[in-house]
């Protein structure tokens, strides 16, 4: 379990993380959502001890979490949003150069390359040099480095950011088969379809704070299972009703181009977080 207590981080008169109160329980998978600048990456890089907190503390077990607390961060591993590899090592290179930082043997190295790569689909593509590879095949291959440790905790910042369709898709069932083997993942996106379908619970922030924490069920319940679509003009109107039968009765009187559908995480996070657009 992760315990982040009253977790804050200024960069001089702002606050990017502003006493943040989340529990993250083993084995769960957690979505951190919000608009830009609303803290999630400043809180990745706490959590992974690229920065430290301004107040509050990280706690993994009980066990605070520190720069120095090694056994820790072993338990961890982070997957940014750059690509943070060397464009001219091939991709098997690439993980040995991250089984050596970790003092594996070129034994354990080979072994877990071609079992991750494996899991992966990468083996045919192994001796193909980075610059060489699709933006999903990167993201794949920082997946296989992060997983060369037999980390317990996931971090991954926007995994999916700049994928086509169907590399996205490719990449919810590798996270899938990441999370049913037990692993604990912390996730930040913008694609709430993403988070909708893979995460158990979802944290939702603004401003650098914590506005809510819920499954994405329970969200899309509280807010109405139905939604009715209006056009009006230059914008688009949305009602939400928990109730199927009172939804089709809005939508008869609501004019020919009104639209029935059910409620998604989308609407959610625009009813809580984007109050007020237009």
């Amino acid at each position: 379990m992760i315990e982040l207590k009253d977790l804050t981080k200024r960069f001089g008169d702002f606050t990017a993380v502003d006493h943040l109160n989340l529990t993250i329980r083993t084995g769960e998978f957690l979505g951190l959502l919000g608009q830009n600048g609303a803290g999630k990456t400043t809180t990745i890089s706490m959590m992974s001890t690229v920065l430290l907190p301004s107040e509050g503390r990280i706690l993994m077990d009980g066990v605070p979490l520190t720069r120095k607390a090694s056994r820790e961060k072993r338990r961890l591993s982070v997957i940014t949003q750059e690509y943070s590899m060397r464009q001219d090592m091939t991709m098997s290179e690439a993980m040995e150069y991250q089984g050596r930082l970790y003092y594996l043997s070129r034994k354990e190295i080979r072994q877990k390359t071609q079992e991750l790569f494996a899991f992966t689909g990468l083996t045919d593509f192994k001796h193909r040099t980075v610059r060489h590879l699709s933006g999903g095949m990167k993201r794949k291959l920082m997946i296989c480095r992060a997983l060369m440790t037999e980390p317990e905790i996931l971090l991954l910042d926007e995994p999916t950011a700049g994928m086509d369709a169907i590399s996205r898709r490719q990449m919810w069932n590798l996270l899938r088969r990441l999370h049913s083997q037990k692993l604990t993942i912390l996730l930040t996106t913008h694609y709430m379809e993403e988070a909708q379908y893979l995460c158990d619970r979802v944290a939702l922030m603004e401003k650098g704070k914590l506005d809510i924490v819920d499954t994405p069920g329970h969200l899309i319940e509280e807010l109405g299972s139905f939604a009715v679509d209006i056009p009006a003009e230059d914008t688009l109107q949305s009602r939400y009703f928990a109730d199927r039968d009172a939804a089709i009765a809005f939508l008869s009187q609501a004019g020919k181009e009104a639209v029935l559908r059910n409620t998604n995480l989308e609407d959610v996070f625009v009813e809580r977080i984007g109050r007020g657009i237009g």
